[in-house]
């Protein structure tokens, strides 16, 4: 049971840096982006083909595929995304699922369908007995690193200027950029991290959730249950709506294997019953 638990931590962890950079988008910016897998996906492709074709450390392509798919991000909303910030949300949906299919159709000319793998480093593979528990080292590594990011995440966004700024441009743009705001420039960072942590989801989770060319599609709905569960007021709602669906999804599938793909979907639809808004109801929107 406790072996069940640690593996559902870290995948709750593993689900929350995917989806948290839609939680941003959607949430903090009123900006409906679903091609945010399409971004984990190049993540998880970027290690494949560095670590694959060039021999590179799999501890190196974490960052790389952090930095490439933040700036890809950053290229993209600069000359695509920001004409879709005052569209209506159809629009935006339509916009963003068009990217997906782009995406897909394009890694699956470049790479092929079949599944790509990569082979973890040594260190980072295996099991050991701690107390009783089964501890997957890999998974240990992902709760580590996820954990750290979510710290930094919550830290950034409540403890510093640049949070403030980004609550006040949310909030009211037109005030803020009287205040001396950048709005436009806010917006682009803010935009460049989320696809940054949803590249290095992508690379984190290449050996756990496998990847193909449909990666974008089979996950997008994970990554808006999260957000629908969690809510997107602030980073902890997301976090713990990932914890939770992680658990559940993988006690779900250990205990109900018939069942087990049905329980995260019982389970949103028992929570969002109860609150309709997710577990943290948002407050403004821009």
């Amino acid at each position: 049971m406790l072996t069940i638990l640690f593996d559902g931590f870290a995948y709750g962890m593993l689900l929350f840096i995917l989806a948290c950079g839609l939680a941003v988008t959607l949430g903090l910016m009123n900006f409906i982006n679903l091609a945010h897998g399409a971004f984990a996906m190049a993540g998880g492709y970027l290690t494949v083909v560095l670590m694959n074709r060039y021999g590179v450390s799999f501890y190196l392509c974490l960052p790389a595929a952090f930095l490439v798919t933040a700036l890809a991000g950053a290229v993209l909303e600069r000359t695509l995304y920001v004409h879709l910030y005052d569209r209506n949300h159809l629009d935006q949906v339509l916009f963003s699922i068009g990217l997906v299919f782009m995406a897909v159709a394009a890694i699956d000319f470049v790479a092929g369908s079949q599944q790509q793998i990569i082979q973890l480093p040594a260190s980072l593979r295996g099991r050991f007995e701690f107390f009783g528990v089964s501890v997957g080292v890999y998974r240990l590594f992902i709760i580590v690193i996820c954990g750290l990011l979510t710290l930094a995440l919550q830290l950034v966004s409540s403890r510093t200027r640049f949070g403030s700024q980004l609550r006040a441009a949310v909030d009211d743009p037109s005030v803020a950029r009287g205040l001396g705001i950048r709005v436009s420039a806010i917006f682009a960072v803010t935009f460049a991290v989320g696809s940054g942590l949803a590249g290095l989801g992508g690379a984190l989770g290449a050996e756990i959730l496998g990847l193909d060319p449909t990666f974008p599609l089979k996950f997008m709905i994970y990554f808006l249950i999260v957000v629908a569960v969690g809510g997107t007021t602030t980073i902890t709602g997301p976090f713990i709506a990932s914890i939770i669906l992680g658990v559940a999804d993988v006690a779900g599938k250990y205990y109900l294997p018939d069942f087990g793909a049905f329980v995260i979907y019982t389970l949103m639809v028992a929570i969002l019953i109860v609150r309709p808004e997710g577990l943290f109801a948002r407050s403004a929107a821009r």
